[in-house]
C-alpha cells in the first residue's frame, strides 16, 4: 500500500474542497476572477473543474523573468544556468551538512486560473547532473485581493548524493497551507480561492563548475472538485488493452526499509516503473549495481530510492514520481486530475496509460482482496463491457498484477472526494488524481488526446 493518503497530507485537503460551491457561497471576487479568466481565453465557461498550465516551449521560457539563466532552443527547449546570480549556503535538514551553491532563477508570468482553485499541485521535468539541484516555488493570488507567500513545492535532484530530495513542512499563512506536494486553501467553505499563481525555479550548482540543471517543463494543476461521496456513472466507450509491463510491489517486502519500510509501501514507484518501461525507459546495469543481485525486478528498488521524499518519509510524493519518470530520455511526466473514465478511455485509445490514486474499503472493490487508505495502480485498458483493466502492484506476484475491476466500483472510488472508513468516519478521496507519462514528442493523436483531458 501507499502512504499517499495519510492524514497529515490528504485528509485535511479533501475535507475542505468545494463546500462553498455546493452552498452557493462563492464570493463576488471569485466570480469576477472566473469571468475575467474566461474572457482571457475562449469566452466560454470551462468544461472541467481543472486548469493545467505548463511552460515548455522556447517562447514560454523567454516569456518568464530570468536572472542568471539562459534559454535553450532545439527539440526540447528549456532553461539552464548561464552566469550565476549569486551564491548561498544550504543546510540539508536530513544530513545536517551545509554547502555553498551558485544559483540562478527563473520566474513564470502570472497565470490566471480558468478555475479558481482550492488546490494547486506543481510538476516539473528536469535533468540535474551530479553537483546540481533545483527548488520549485509557487505563489498564489487569492480571490480576496491578497497574495500568498512563496511556498516551496519541492527541493529536488534526480540523485541523492548532493542533497536529499525533500518536501517542506509547516508552510502556511492562515489562508492556505502546503501539505507535502499540494497547496490547499485552509477553509474552502469561506469561498476563498486561488485565482492566479506564478512559479519560481532556482537552479543550483557547485561553485566554479560549468554543470547546470536543465528544466524542460514546469507547470501546475489547479482544481476545485465538488465534495462528493458518489459520482455519476459514465457510459463505456472503448475496448482496448495496452501491453504495459507488470511489476508487483509485494515481492519487495523488507527490501531497503530506509525507503518507506520496503516494498509494502511502494505502489507509486512500482506503478511509475511499469509505465516508464512501456515507453522504452531502461536502467543500465551500472545504475542498478547498488541493488542486491538476489532481488528480482531491481528497477523497482531503484524507482523507490529515486522517488523517495526524505521529509514525507515515503515514495508517494506525486510530483517526485512524475519528475523521476522524466529523467528517462524522451519521457514527460505531469500530475493532474481527470473528470471521468471517459477521459481515461480517451488516453488509452491514444496509447497512453495512466497511474491513478484511490482509497477504498475491501468491500468496495470486488476482487481486490484488500482495503487501503491510499493506493496507486496503473490503468492499461478496458474490457468489452467497459470494466477497468489495471496493473495493480498490490498483487502477490508479477503475473498476478493484471486485474479487471468493475467499472462502476472503480470509477466511484477514484473520483469521489469523500468516503467512509471501516469505523464509519468520513475520510478523504483523491478526486480523480492521476500521473500521466507520455513522449517528449507526442504524436498528433496523442496530442489530441492529452488536449482533450486538459493537458498540453
Amino acid at each position: 500500500m501507499s502512504r499517499a493518503q495519510q492524514p497529515s497530507r490528504r485528509t485535511v485537503l479533501a475535507a475542505a474542497v468545494a463546500v462553498a460551491v455546493a452552498a452557493g457561497t462563492v464570493p463576488a471576487a471569485a466570480a469576477t476572477a472566473t469571468a475575467a479568466a474566461d474572457a482571457d481565453d475562449s469566452g466560454r465557461a470551462p468544461a472541467r473543474p481543472v486548469d493545467n498550465r505548463a511552460w515548455t516551449t522556447y517562447p514560454d521560457w523567454r516569456g518568464g523573468t530570468g536572472s542568471g539563466v539562459r534559454t535553450l532552443a532545439g527539440r526540447r527547449p528549456g532553461i539552464a544556468i548561464a552566469v550565476p546570480e549569486g551564491r548561498t549556503d544550504y543546510t540539508d535538514p536530513h544530513t545536517g551538512t551545509t554547502a555553498t551553491w551558485e544559483y540562478a532563477t527563473w520566474t513564470s508570468p502570472v497565470h490566471r486560473l480558468r478555475v479558481p482553485a482550492t488546490e494547486l499541485i506543481a510538476s516539473w521535468n528536469a535533468d540535474t547532473p551530479a553537483g546540481t539541484w533545483l527548488q520549485i516555488e509557487l505563489q498564489a493570488a487569492y480571490s480576496d485581493g491578497t497574495t500568498a507567500p512563496w511556498y516551496v513545492m519541492g527541493r529536488w535532484a534526480a540523485g541523492d548524493e548532493d542533497i536529499k530530495r525533500t518536501s517542506v513542512d509547516d508552510q502556511s499563512d492562515g489562508k492556505s497551507s502546503v501539505w507535502t506536494d499540494t497547496f490547499a486553501i485552509d477553509d474552502a467553505s469561506t469561498g476563498l480561492r486561488a485565482v492566479a499563481y506564478r512559479l519560481r525555479l532556482t537552479l543550483y550548482r557547485t561553485p566554479g563548475t560549468r554543470r547546470t540543471p536543465t528544466v524542460w517543463r514546469v507547470g501546475a494543476m489547479g482544481s476545485d472538485i465538488p465534495d462528493r461521496f458518489t459520482v455519476p456513472a459514465s457510459t463505456p466507450g472503448l475496448a482496448r488493452e495496452l501491453a504495459v509491463p507488470r511489476y508487483s510491489q509485494e515481492i519487495h517486502k523488507g527490501q531497503y526499509p530506509e525507503y518507506d519500510n520496503g516494498g509494502e509501501a511502494w505502489c507509486s514507484p512500482t506503478s511509475s516503473q511499469m509505465i516508464i518501461e512501456y515507453w522504452g525507459g531502461r536502467l543500465t546495469p551500472e545504475q542498478l549495481a547498488w541493488v542486491d543481485p538476489s532481488y528480482a525486478d531491481p528497477q523497482v528498488d531503484h524507482a523507490a530510492r529515486y522517488t523517495y521524499d526524505h521529509q514525507y518519509t515515503g515514495c508517494g510524493n506525486w510530483p517526485f514520481n512524475a519528475a523521476y519518470a522524466a529523467t528517462f530520455p524522451g519521457i514527460q511526466g505531469v500530475v493532474t486530475r481527470l473528470a471521468s473514465l471517459t477521459d481515461l478511455e480517451t488516453l488509452i485509445a491514444a496509447g497512453i496509460p495512466a497511474i491513478t490514486s484511490q482509497s477504498f474499503l475491501k468491500t468496495e472493490l470486488t476482487g481486490a482482496g484488500y482495503g487501503t487508505s491510499g493506493h496507486l495502480m496503473t490503468v492499461i485498458g478496458f474490457t468489452a463491457d467497459g470494466d477497468v483493466i489495471a496493473n495493480d502492484p498490490a498483487s502477490p506476484s508479477d503475473p498476478e498484477v493484471r486485474r479487471v475491476y468493475a467499472r462502476r466500483e472503480w470509477e466511484n472510488i477514484w473520483l469521489r472526494t469523500k468516503r467512509y472508513d471501516a469505523n464509519g468516519k468520513v475520510k478523504s478521496g483523491t478526486g480523480g488524481v492521476c500521473y500521466l507519462y507520455f513522449p517528449a514528442r507526442p504524436t498528433q493523436r496523442q496530442l489530441r488526446a492529452l488536449a482533450a483531458v486538459g493537458v498540453r
